[in-house]
C-alpha cells in the first residue's frame, strides 16, 4: 500500500509541475517575442510527452499488479524464491540461480504469460530491472492477446 501512496505523490508533483511548465509555456506564447514563442511552443510539448509517460507507466502498474494477481489466486507464484538481507534487499546470488530454470520456462512456452511473469519476479530478484519491466510487458502483451484462454 505504501507504494501506492508513493505513486500517487509522485503523479500529483509531476501534475503540479506540469501545470507550472503549461502556465510558463501560456506566458511565452503570447509574449509576442518569437524567442519567447518558441521556447513557449517546445514547453507546450514537454508537458504532453510528461503525461503520455506518467499514463503509460501507471498503466503498466495497474497491469502488473493485476496479472501478479491472478497469477497468486492460480497458485502459481513462486514462493520465498530468494533469501533477503535483514535490510530487506535480495540475495542478488539466490536470484542469479534461479534464473535458468525460469528462462527455460519460457523457451520451452514462449506464448505463455505466466512464464514470462515469472522470469520477471526472477529478473527483478536478481537485480535486472530494465529486463524485469520488459519481461512484465510481454506478460502483459501475451495476456491481452489471448484473454483468459491462455
Amino acid at each position: 500500500m505504501s507504494s501506492r501512496i508513493a505513486v500517487g505523490v509522485m503523479a500529483a508533483l509531476l501534475l503540479l509541475y506540469i501545470a507550472l511548465v503549461a502556465q510558463r509555456a501560456w506566458l511565452l506564447l503570447i509574449s509576442g517575442d518569437p524567442v519567447g514563442v518558441a521556447m513557449g511552443a517546445v514547453l507546450v510539448v514537454l508537458p504532453v510527452i510528461a503525461i503520455w509517460a506518467l499514463a503509460r507507466e501507471l498503466w503498466f502498474g495497474v497491469r502488473a499488479e493485476q496479472l501478479g494477481r491472478r497469477l497468486e489466486a492460480e497458485g502459481e507464484v513462486p514462493e520465498d524464491l530468494v533469501a533477503v538481507r535483514p535490510s530487506g534487499r535480495v540475495m542478488r546470488a539466490d536470484g542469479d540461480a534461479l534464473f535458468p530454470r525460469f528462462k527455460a520456462d519460457v523457451e520451452n512456452a514462449p506464448d505463455d504469460w505466466r512464464a514470462w511473469y515469472r522470469l520477471g519476479i526472477v529478473y527483478d530478484a536478481a537485480g535486472d530491472r530494465r529486463r524485469a519491466r520488459a519481461a512484465v510487458r510481454t506478460a502483459i502483451r501475451l495476456e491481452r492477446g489471448r484473454g483468459v484462454q491462455n
